[in-house]
């Protein structure tokens, strides 16, 4: 359950940020901040896993470009399903996805506890 509230916070921390650079993005209030994040974050763990595989051959034959596509895609369909949660257009959904994902791992790095050389 940690973990989950865990990654939430990271989830949240990084559409903040997404909102706060990205043009085109906003949120009416942080309770809606909080709630898209959560929307964000189901959508990626069941929707894009079967985008994914639905579009493989189109991500092999496009060298792995069309993943930002589908990662935009989930970033648009969670703002359509959250009120208060708006994006302007397809293409800042992407550049959203994109600057939610490199915040995540930024922040997630951080999160992390020390491996031990035993752990290795």
């Amino acid at each position: 359950m940690k973990r989950f509230f865990t990654h939430w916070i990271t989830v949240t921390i990084a559409l903040g940020v997404a909102v706060w650079v990205v043009p085109g993005i906003g949120v009416d209030s942080f309770p809606v901040l909080l709630v898209a994040a959560l929307v964000l974050g189901f959508v990626n763990a069941i929707v894009r896993p079967i985008l994914l595989i639905l579009t493989l051959p189109i991500t092999v034959l496009t060298l792995g470009l069309f993943y930002f596509v589908i990662n935009g895609f989930a970033f648009y369909l969670a703002a359509q399903l959250v009120p208060g949660f708006h994006v302007a257009s397809f293409g800042s959904a992407i550049v959203g996805s994109l600057v939610v994902g490199l915040v995540s791992w930024f922040v997630g790095m951080f999160g992390r506890p020390e491996r031990s050389y035993r752990d290795r």
